[in-house]
């Protein structure tokens, strides 16, 4: 019998800004959960007054890790050191691997309305962190989409479904797991995840309950999951969650902002090349 996972932790985070003082709420990376191997960070944008958002993410570095964002609503565009430019639309996902160096910018293509997402940072094993960036963004209408019978929709950014579905995220060393799950009243959701993932669930909106102790969410919750096989997911509302896993790497980390990596040593690296301009 397949094990069912269950809630080990939940947290509701706190506020926080980055970039040119953008309200967050920091799910990852803060006191209350410091980090979840592979998982870095991840930050919550909900914003409805332009004045806020408008001074958006403008140009940083990062090394040593991959950048995920996922927008909910609005509409951000991206532009990078190589000279990338493209715009990340409601619905659609942006997967950078900063490798040995990116310097890039996330900034708002609107002066009203909501600006909402998802901004995740996954770590990279050693081998990787000074290998060349990496850019993937597949808009909306791009990301495969599963409906099941029992009130469920599945888009499927990453990973792989048990009934075939391949996320358009592929070829990464940790196998992610990024399931954004719509649930309709009285829905139900079970699908088999690799046992030794690292896993969360975040709840967009809507309540939820996890696993065979029923564990009740609320809208603005992460859950940490326990280890198993399998997850099972039920609702009597109208519920959005994004479901995220992956395999965790046990290796040592020294971060430095935007700069993860292995050792001080490397870090030090990072920050010099970054002052000298030869970054990437």
């Amino acid at each position: 019998m397949k094990t069912t996972r269950e809630v080990n932790k939940t947290v509701t985070g706190i506020a926080t800004t980055d970039g040119d003082g953008v309200p967050l709420t920091r799910m990852i990376g803060s006191a209350y959960l410091e980090m979840l191997d592979p998982f870095i960070s991840l930050d919550i944008i909900d914003c409805e007054k332009a004045e806020d958002y408008i001074g958006g993410f403008p140009a940083h570095p990062h090394r040593g890790l991959e950048t995920v964002t996922y927008m909910l609503n609005g509409k951000m565009r991206y532009c990078d050191s190589s000279g990338l430019s493209s715009d990340i639309n409601a619905g659609a996902v942006q997967w950078i691997s900063a490798g040995k160096g990116v310097i890039h910018s996330q900034m708002p293509q609107q002066n009203t309305g909501l600006l909402k997402g998802l901004m995740l940072w996954i770590n990279l094993p050693g081998a990787e962190k000074m290998s060349e960036p990496n850019h993937q963004l597949a808009q909306s209408n791009s990301i495969p989409l599963e409906h099941r019978d029992n009130q469920c929709t599945l888009k499927v950014i990453a990973g792989s479904t048990a009934t075939g579905t391949n996320g358009i995220i592929r070829k990464k060393s940790l196998k992610p797991i990024f399931w954004d799950i719509q649930l309709s009243v009285n829905g139900y959701f079970e699908e088999q995840i690799p046992y030794q993932h690292t896993a969360f669930i975040y709840v967009i909106s809507g309540t939820l309950c996890v696993g065979k102790k029923r564990t009740l969410l609320y809208d603005g919750q992460l859950a940490v999951l326990s280890s198993g096989e399998k997850i099972q997911l039920t609702t009597s509302i109208n519920t959005h969650l994004v479901l995220i896993a992956a395999m965790p790497l046990n290796e040592p980390i020294v971060r430095a902002g935007p700069f993860v990596m292995n050792n001080r040593e490397q870090v030090d690296q990072a920050i010099e090349d970054y002052q000298n301009g030869t970054f990437i």
